[in-house]
Formats: C-alpha cells, structure tokens, sequence
C-alpha cells in the first residue's frame, strides 16, 4: 500500500511552490538546497527504512513458511497492488498528490512513481509476515463458527461494525462530493471502507473468536512505525499533498491526520484480506467435502462464501477440545504442530487428544476394576470402528451411539473424531496393552523388570503414537514413498518412539513415585543397590539420578539410530516432524545439562523455557 507525507509544500524564491531550478551541481527544491542525489531520495527511504525490516522479519520467519503462507503472500501482494493501483493514480491526476522531481528516480506507471508501486508491494509484504509471525501458533479452524455457535454479544458487535463501517463510506461520499479540505479523507474512506465492510460481513464471527493480539498487533505495529517513518524521514518534501484537498490537523508534528489515517487504514485492509484468506483456508481443512478441490482463488472464495450453516460444528467443537487437551498435557507437541501443513496438523491434534484423553481414563482410575473398565471400553470402541479385517466399519451411527453410552462428556469428541480411516488398528490395540502394564503397579508390582520390559513399554505406548503420526503424514503428503522408504521410515518411527519415551520416564521420575510407580528397570536398581520402594520413598536422591542419567544414554542412543531416516521425509513434512521429535528431546538435554535439577520444574517435572524450544523449532527448521 501507498503512504503520503503531510510536508507542507513552501514557496521558493528561484522557481515556485515545489519547483527546483538546477545551479551548477546543486537543485533547490522547497526552497532547500538538495544536491543531484537528493533525486533519489523516496529510494533512500525504502533502503533505509522498509527493506531493512522486510529483511529481518524474512530472515526470522523464513523456515517456518509453508507452502500456504508463499501462497497467502502472493495473493495479498498481487490483490493490494492492483486494488491500490487506480484510485493512487486517480489522486496523482487530480493533483491531490505530488511529487518533486528531483525526489524520485523518474520511472512511471500511470503517473504512480516506480518507488510508489515498491511500497503498495513492501508494506504489504511486511504487514503479511507479521501477521504470519503472530498466528503461526494458532490452529484456526477452531475458530470457525456459525449463527448458531456465536453469541448474541458478537452477532451484536458484527451488526454495529457493519453499521459504522456504512456511515464511514457514506461520510466519505459526502466529503468527496463537497470537495475542498476533506477531499482527500473522504477519497480514503470510500476506497478503503467497502473492502473492510466486506470482508467484516463475511469473516466477522470468525475475527471475534481470534485471540485480540492476531489481528491488532499486525494492524497496529506497521501502522505505528509507518508513522514514525513519515515524521521523521518524509517530511523533508519527499512527496506533497496539495493543501486545498487536507483538514490540516496533525496527529502529532507534521503527521496529519489523513496519513495517520491511510496508515491505518491500508494495514487494516490487509490483515483483514489475511483474515479472510485463513478462514477461507480453515474451511477447505476442516470440511474438505464442502469445498472439494486444489488451493486456487476460486476454491478459496468458493470457502469463504460457504453458508456457516452447513458447518458440521461438532467438528470444531471437537477440534477446540483437543486443542485444549493439547495445550494442558502436551506443550511440546502443540508448539511442534504449529509448523504441520493444515490438514495433516488437524489430524495429528486429534490423534493426540484421543491418546491424551484415553490415558487420562487410565490413569485417573481409582481401582484396577475401574481402569480395566475403561480399557475394555476402548477396546470396544475400537472393536466398532474397525473390522477383523482393519477396515472401518460402515456404522458410524453406531460408534457415536457407543461413545455416548460409555464415555463421559468431556471424552466422547476425542474418541469420535480421530481419524481412524486413515490409521491402522494394530497400533491402537497395542496401545491399549500399554495401557494394561500400567495397572500392575497397582498391586504394588513392579513390571518394568529389565531393559526388555521397558522397551516393550515404550514400543507399546509411545512407539504405537509415532507410528499412527507416520501413516497420517503419508496419507497427506503429495509425494508417495517407495514401500521400502516407507518401510524404514515405520521402522525409525519406533525407534524413535523408544527414545522420547525413554526422555519421558527419566524427566518424570519424582512424578511417578508419587504415583507409586517405577518404570526405571529393576535390574538397573539392583545394580546400584536399591529396590523399587527405596524410589518411590526417595526419588531425588543422588542414585537415582545416575540412573537418569543412564536413561538417557539409552534415549540418544535410539534417537540417533533413527534421526538420520527421517531425511526420507517428504520436503513439506520433514521440517515439522523433526521439530516434533527435538521439543521433545530438548528435555532430555536439558535434564543432561542440569544433572536432573532443571532450572524450570512444572509438578515436578523438567521443562523447557518456551524461548528455548522456539529457538530449537527455528533452528530445526532452518537446517532441515
């Protein structure tokens, strides 16, 4: 998008208001003397001023763009050019705007200065990837919603921004047509208005539901800084605004009102474009049968014009809960999943959840009876979903109808959207015998005997999830895999399974003494003299973290078995399966580095500072 600056144009004793007479080697523009250089003064400020913090927002995001994101910045650049394109030269005709001569290089396009069209380009750029930056994290299509979802306080702030957002155009329209000093306001209320007016009416419900600081930071950080950059840098007569056509209020110094306004304005435009752009995206991700098809324009408004009401909202309903379960019990993994392509990162939160919310069922038990309860009821669920054959069942009535039945309220949307037709069965049913190792300890036994048996667990309960990831990542990866690759890459997955199950026991050793459980192996506890009980009694002692120390010798060990397979991977999936593995075996580090006395404990249990594991995710993502 454009921006103006507010410098008032001065009379000049050689040549007249804005007129530059060349001397010798020097010019007098607005009556200062500026040097032959000077013609290059709009460039100086975008080397200076635009290009700079272009450069730094690419280099820190550039290995967290997908595919999407090149996409959405494309789309935005090209959309903002051409909108921005007519009503800019439109104003330079008009004589509205003007531009020294000896400020500009000479190339133009309709009038619109070369440095003039590099700006609709840069700043939109730059309002893009700090839009980019802030809602990486944000899986959005649990935001989508309908009339029915929504409440009346947010159906009341759509209608009164929709009624503001009219007046704003209509008082535009009365200012451009009286002409004189609120010419040039107008001119922006009635071109920026409408595009806000309709994305607003389209996207409205969904930009209410998105965390506050998605959309205002974007808006207000360029916006601000664009300001500063027009004060300090741009009001030296770089371009001019005639004075017949301006309110010749300021904001502050020379900032006057209609470019604080403009600034304002055209990142509104664009990030409103952006929100747009996700919802319509959220849409083809979470109801892919509602709008089928490759990712172009018309798929994408295609999305945005759905009717809400055709939204299954139990599906997001679904996918918010697995969001929070994820948010609560795995932060790794929720952090990781910002980096997955839309789809694939819907299916994996879900597969998560489900795990997350059937081992909660487990553990949360008060008796064995209970918690073999629970496993014969997830046995049962599973028994519906899949035949003897591993296919799924066609009943899916059937499966709601037993999830409702048996499973508490809170647990039923994990169950009845994970995505089994995309999964094999064998690895649930492994995970639910995982499940049943657990229960030994609650007859005070000990089942993780030596180094087999903990090894089956891990194959059991951690192995299983890595591999359920694996056949959901080749499901959506647009590169299908020789059968040998992807045999190798099922056998690394549980390998790798091994060594972030490993980091988990070693960081949760305290914790599960409370529990009254020892998964460290017995025969290791001999070795060093001790029993089961003399951990559950005093799990910090300094034996017990040689033994950590141990496990983790084991964990690196299988992690760096299996690491280098995973540059099988597909390009677009490699990257974010490898920042899911290092968030997590970045707790096994810091654990190495602190001899078990991390610097950050949660109940218990070593984390990992959140600037930490951003720096492990860029820097995973930057060499992968």
């Amino acid at each position: 998008m454009a921006r103006r600056s507010a410098a008032q144009t001065k009379p000049n004793p050689i040549g007249g208001q804005g007129e530059g007479l060349e001397t010798g080697i020097s010019v007098i523009v607005l009556g200062t003397p500026i040097s032959p250089a000077m013609a290059y003064e709009y460039a100086f400020v975008h080397l200076k001023y635009t290009i700079p913090l272009a450069g730094v927002l690419t280099l820190i995001l550039r290995p967290l763009l997908t595919r999407v994101d090149l996409y959405k910045t494309l789309f935005l650049i090209v959309v903002a050019f051409f909108a921005t394109l007519p009503w800019d030269s439109y104003l330079i005709q008009r004589g509205i705007w003007t531009y020294p001569p000896d400020a500009i290089i000479g190339p133009r396009l309709f009038g619109i200065p070369a440095e003039e069209l590099f700006f609709f380009i840069v700043q939109t750029y730059i309002t893009t990837l700090l839009y980019i930056l802030f809602n990486k994290p944000i899986l959005h299509s649990q935001y989508l919603t309908n009339r029915q979802d929504s409440t009346p306080k947010a159906r009341w702030i759509r209608t009164i921004g929709q009624l503001l957002l009219s007046v704003a155009i209509l008082t535009g329209a009365i200012l451009v047509g009286k002409g004189g000093r609120g010419t040039y306001l107008g001119l922006i209320l009635i071109w920026a208005g409408p595009f806000i007016l309709l994305t607003w009416s389209f996207s409205g419900h969904f930009m209410l539901k998105l965390p506050f600081a998605c959309i205002a930071i974007p808006i207000c950080a360029p916006t601000l800084y664009l300001w500063i950059v027009d004060e300090l840098a741009l009001g030296r007569g770089t371009w001019a605004i005639e004075s017949g056509t301006k309110l010749g209020w300021c904001l502050w110094g020379d900032l006057e009102v209609e470019e604080a306004a403009f600034f304002l304005a055209t990142n509104a435009l664009i990030v409103f474009g952006l929100v747009g752009f996700d919802r319509g995206m959220a849409v083809v991700d979470t109801f892919p049968e509602l709008v089928p098809g490759s990712l172009s324009p018309a798929l994408l408004v295609k999305a945005v014009i759905t009717n809400p009401a055709k939204y299954n909202m139990k599906r997001v309903r679904g996918i918010r809960e697995a969001v929070s379960t994820l948010k609560r019990k795995s932060r790794s993994f929720y952090l990781a999943s910002a980096v997955f392509p839309g789809r694939v990162r819907i299916d994996l939160v879900l597969l998560y959840s489900f795990c997350r919310v059937a081992d909660d069922l487990v553990d949360d038990s008060r008796t064995e009876t209970e918690a073999l309860v629970w496993i014969q009821r997830l046995i049962g669920y599973l028994d519906r979903v899949y035949d003897t054959a591993g296919e799924k069942s066609p009943s899916e009535a059937d499966v709601v109808n037993y999830i409702e039945k048996n499973f508490p309220t809170n647990a039923q949307s994990a169950l009845e959207f994970l995505p089994t037709r995309l999964l094999p069965s064998g690895p649930l049913y492994e995970l639910m015998e995982g499940f049943r190792m657990d229960l030994a300890f609650l007859h005070a036994e000990f089942p993780i005997k030596d180094e087999a048996c903990i090894q089956t667990y891990a194959q059991r309960v951690a192995s299983t999830v890595g591999e359920l990831c694996l056949w959901l990542v080749f499901h959506h990866s647009a590169v299908r895999l020789p059968e040998h690759e992807e045999s190798s890459l099922v056998q690394a997955a549980i390998t790798m399974g091994h060594a972030l199950q490993y980091v988990n026991i070693a960081r949760d050793i305290q914790v599960d003494a409370d529990m009254g459980r020892v998964y460290l192996p017995t025969d290791w506890l001999k070795e060093e003299g001790l029993t089961p009980q003399d951990l559950l009694s005093n799990p910090r002692q300094p034996k017990a973290e040689i033994l950590r120390q141990k496990l983790l010798d084991l964990a690196f060990k299988k992690y760096e078995a299996s690491r280098p397979v995973m540059n099988l991977l597909p390009n677009e999936i490699r990257g974010p399966l490898i920042v899911a593995v290092e968030s997590y075996m970045e707790i096994g580090r810091v654990l190495r580095e602190k001899s078990g006395v991390p610097s950050k404990t949660k109940k218990g249990r070593a984390t990992v500072p959140r600037s930490r594991r951003l720096w492990v995710a860029w820097k995973t993502l930057s060499t992968s």
